[in-house]
C-alpha cells in the first residue's frame, strides 16, 4: 500500500508580485503533492484584503490555508505608525474568519542595511502588544537579532507562535523554544554549507521543529543548481525528505510530528484543520 503525507507549510507568501500570474497553477501544484495546510503571513497592514482573498478562494484546494496579519520589518520604512491601527481594525474584523490564525510577519533585521532601527523596534513593540491583546499567537522574523527578540517576548505573555527561517545559536533556540515558540526549517538546511542550522535541525528537539518554504524566497539548493528563480509551495515534500535525513528519521514520522508542532503552535489553524478531518498519513 503506498503511503500518502500531508504536509504543511507553515511561512508562504502566495500573494507575492512573484506570483501573481501564476497563482492558480503553483496551488494545483502544491494540492498535488499533498500540501494539506499552509499559512501566509503579510508584509504590510494593506495586504489583509489580499491574503484573505487568497485563503478563502483556493480552501477548497488546500484545506487548511490559512493567513496572520502583520508588517513585516524590512517593510517599516514605507510605513506610517497610523498602519498600526489599521492593522488593529483588520484583526478585529477576521476575528470571525475561521481562517485567520496569529499575528505576522512582524520582527526585527538587522542584516539588511537602510531599515531604521527604531522604526522597527516601535512596529514589532506595537505588534506585539496587539498580539498580547488579543492572544494570538505570532510569526516571527529573526535575523541577527535573536537576543533583542527575546528581550521583547520576555516583557509580554504572547501565547508563542513560530520562529522563522532560524540560524541562531543552539543556546538562543532553547530560549524561544523555552516561551512557547516553534522553529521554522526549509530550503536554506538543504545546502551543505549550513552547517549550524543543520546542527539546530538535528540536534534540537523534534517538538521545536515545523517544515516552510517562504516562497519564494529561499530556494532550496537543487532549484539554485537547475537555475530556478523562485521557491514555491509544491517543493516542500523535496526539502522535508532532507530535513528527515539529517535528523536521521523516517519520512513519515517527520511529516507527523512537524504536522502536530504546527498545529500546537496555532490553536485556530489546528481547529480549523480539526473541522476539515484531515489525515496525516493515510
Amino acid at each position: 500500500m503506498s503511503i500518502h503525507l500531508s504536509w504543511v507549510d507553515s511561512h508562504c507568501h502566495l500573494d507575492a508580485p512573484e506570483f501573481a500570474n501564476t497563482l492558480t497553477q503553483i496551488i494545483d501544484a502544491a494540492e498535488k503533492r499533498d500540501i494539506k495546510a499552509i499559512l501566509i503571513p503579510t508584509v504590510r497592514a494593506a495586504d489583509a484584503d489580499a491574503v484573505r482573498d487568497i485563503a478563502s478562494r483556493f480552501a477548497k484546494n488546500i484545506p487548511g490555508l490559512v493567513y496572520t496579519l502583520g508588517i513585516h520589518p524590512l517593510f517599516v520604512n514605507e510605513a506610517q505608525e497610523s498602519d498600526i491601527d489599521i492593522l488593529r481594525q483588520h484583526i478585529q474584523l477576521s476575528l470571525s474568519d475561521s481562517r485567520f490564525v496569529g499575528i505576522g510577519e512582524i520582527g526585527l533585521d538587522y542584516f539588511v542595511e537602510g531599515l531604521d532601527p527604531k522604526k522597527q523596534e516601535f512596529f514589532l513593540n506595537a505588534q506585539l502588544d496587539l498580539a498580547q491583546a488579543f492572544g494570538l499567537p505570532v510569526v516571527l522574523h529573526v535575523r541577527r537579532s535573536q537576543d533583542a527578540l527575546l528581550k521583547a517576548l520576555r516583557h509580554r505573555k504572547i501565547p508563542g507562535g513560530i520562529a522563522h527561517a532560524f540560524n541562531g545559536s543552539f543556546q538562543q533556540a532553547e530560549q524561544f523554544i523555552e516561551l512557547g515558540f516553534k522553529l521554522g526549517f526549509g530550503g536554506a538546511a538543504t545546502y551543505e554549507r549550513a552547517l549550524q542550522i543543520r546542527r539546530l535541525l538535528k540536534e534540537l528537539p523534534i517538538e521545536s521543529i515545523v517544515t516552510e518554504t517562504d516562497s519564494p524566497d529561499i530556494p532550496p539548493a537543487w532549484l539554485r543548481d537547475e537555475g530556478m528563480q523562485y521557491n514555491e509551495p509544491a517543493f516542500l515534500p523535496r526539502i522535508a525528505k532532507e530535513l528527515a535525513a539529517i535528523r536521521g528519521m523516517d519520512e513519515a514520522e517527520f511529516a507527523s510530528a512537524t504536522w502536530r508542532n504546527t498545529m500546537h503552535a496555532f490553536p485556530r489553524w489546528s481547529a480549523l484543520l480539526a473541522a476539515s478531518n484531515i489525515s496525516i498519513v493515510s
